[in-house]
């Protein structure tokens, strides 16, 4: 896919992100604009999957451990056409097939339920072991937050994937170094991320998180990688394409109101909104 076509697709997403927690009255914007690219990428370029049929047997299947990110989510694979877009204005309505969290019995293409941050990457574990076991070619994708790293299941979870050799298994760290309580610094110091995982049998790949091509080159790295499981740390924004809410902790979890959902989708059609 070329660049002006992520880049389409990409604006898209954060519209719809920033439109339905607007239209839900909470959510989490910070975190879902940060990785949206990251997605974006996945979902339209890198991952063998088949939106048509969410069970293909054969698809590559991914986990956003980083549950409450959800809404990125939900618009990559409203976009892609796992179910309609409707849906998305739904969200966190009651009994709406969209919550706050992913629920993989009641969302298509949905291949993991998460939200109690630091137990997705066990999860992909088990999905990449299995995979090797039956000697499946499918690969796995997991993204975390970076705050995510402070929990201690994680470190346990990638000891593991070094272990069992899960070079089936690509984890993308989206770093944009805020969380909930403030800064990682202040909460809880996570770097030097890349080392950490080197020093536990992982390849390491550092890059810019908004850069498709970079984002796309790292990928083809991992797959190339034999006998280790990959983490790509991608460096992103807090609240990306937003300007009132990038870097701004403050919006981590929290709406958007009338005029501010305006203003967001001022800027991120150019004033064409």
């Amino acid at each position: 896919m070329i660049k002006e076509e992520f880049e389409r697709r990409a604006k898209q997403v954060r519209k719809n992100i920033v439109q339905m927690i607007a239209a839900a009255g909470s959510g989490h914007p910070g975190g879902s604009l940060s990785v949206a690219d990251i997605l974006v990428v996945l979902y339209f370029d890198a991952m063998h999957i088949d939106a048509k049929n969410p069970g293909l047997e054969t698809r590559d299947r991914f986990v956003l451990s980083k549950g409450h990110s959800a809404p990125a989510l939900y618009a990559v694979l409203a976009e892609r056409g796992y179910f309609p877009k409707e849906e998305l204005m739904k969200l966190r309505k009651c009994g709406a097939m969209l919550q706050g969290h992913p629920d993989m019995k009641r969302i298509p293409g949905v291949d993991m339920s998460t939200g109690s941050l630091g137990q997705g990457l066990s999860a992909a574990n088990g999905m990449a072991l299995s995979a090797k076991l039956d000697q499946a070619d499918w690969r796995v994708y997991v993204v975390v937050g970076d705050g995510e790293l402070q929990e201690g299941q994680i470190w346990e979870a990638v000891m593991s994937s070094a272990h069992y050799g899960l070079d089936n298994l690509t984890l993308f760290v989206d770093h944009n170094g805020l969380q909930i309580d403030g800064t990682n610094d202040e909460v809880m110091k996570v770097m030097p991320i890349a080392e950490k995982f080197r020093v536990f049998g992982w390849n390491a790949i550092e890059i810019n998180g908004h850069d498709f091509e970079e984002i796309c080159s790292a990928i083809q790295l991992a797959k190339h990688t034999k006998g280790r499981p990959t983490v790509i740390v991608a460096e992103t924004v807090k609240g990306k394409g937003v300007s009132f809410m990038e870097n701004q902790v403050g919006w981590h979890g929290k709406a958007l109101d009338e005029v501010q959902c305006r203003q967001a989708l001022e800027e991120l059609t150019g004033g064409e909104a």
